[in-house]
């Protein structure tokens, strides 16, 4: 049976924007290292690989170095694909099975809205060695299990960064900077890098406003924000919280379509 693969850009309602990623289709599991090795060949941020199960869709998610446990643009270009390949009625929501526990996505006014674990950050003093990597600055500085926020002055500042991956590898490994928006409809700007990851610079990052939403929720004294993470490619994220869960809705637009030969697809196992 073909494996069909497609490139679609998330959270942007215009192709070459936003996050692109590849979203796999497989037919039965398959090999974890067949999986990274096409991940690598893609050479995106992520690869989703989705298979059908009785109660929705498994997910797995790798970058072009490793497996992680949760993606967000990746994840919203799966639900994507799901509506548009006809594989879901298009009312009803979509259910992955992950890493992180069960996922949906529903689509709502033309967005698809996540729905995602929350997961707060905590104040705490960041290393002088990740300030020198990012080259900032902190006004405030926050730690999630995943990752380091800092938040600096201004959203020039955040649009401006050029960090030394190489040392921010070698300090902590992924980090958000961010700070206030500075004009409507945006509350909020970001950016996030992740070099320890294989991912210098995410374009527009779903699992990062995991964290965002709630500190910018307690800072603005909101439930609801427009975020726009000032990438190259730039992507806007509706964020939406919930106590223990935040809401994240984003467009997402195919680019191309395919299958992968017989010679790219010996990593199939055999049905049980």
């Amino acid at each position: 049976m073909p494996i069909s693969m497609c490139q679609i850009d998330a959270f942007t309602a215009e192709p070459f924007a936003g996050n692109p990623a590849a979203v796999c289709v497989l037919p039965a599991p398959a090999d974890a290292a067949w999986m990274q090795r096409l991940a690598a060949e893609m050479n995106l941020s992520e690869t989703a690989f989705l298979l059908a199960e009785v109660e929705g869709w498994r997910v797995r998610w790798f970058t072009p170095a490793t497996e992680v446990d949760l993606c967000g643009h990746a994840t919203l270009a799966s639900a994507h694909l799901l509506w548009e390949a006809g594989l879901l009625p298009p009312a009803a929501p979509a259910r992955f099975h992950t890493r992180s526990g069960l996922l949906t996505a529903e689509r709502r006014d033309g967005w698809i809205e996540l729905n995602f674990p929350a997961s707060p950050p905590e104040a705490a003093e960041p290393p002088p060695a990740l300030l020198e990597a990012l080259k900032v600055r902190a006004v405030r500085a926050a730690r999630t299990a995943w990752f380091w926020l800092v938040e600096v002055e201004g959203p020039d500042l955040v649009r401006d960064l050029q960090p030394d991956f190489e040392r921010l590898r070698a300090a902590a490994g992924s980090a958000i900077v961010t700070s206030r928006g500075d004009a409507r409809p945006f509350h909020f700007v970001s950016r996030f890098f992740a070099p320890a990851i294989g991912i210098n610079e995410d374009p527009v990052t779903g699992a990062a406003h995991c964290c965002l939403g709630p500190y910018w929720g307690e800072r603005l004294g909101r439930t609801e924000m427009t975020a726009f993470q000032a990438s190259r490619r730039g992507g806007v994220v509706r964020v939406r919280l919930a106590g223990e869960r935040v809401y994240l809705a984003g467009q997402a637009v195919t680019v191309f379509r395919g299958e992968l030969s017989r010679a790219a697809g010996p990593g199939l196992k055999e049905p049980q």
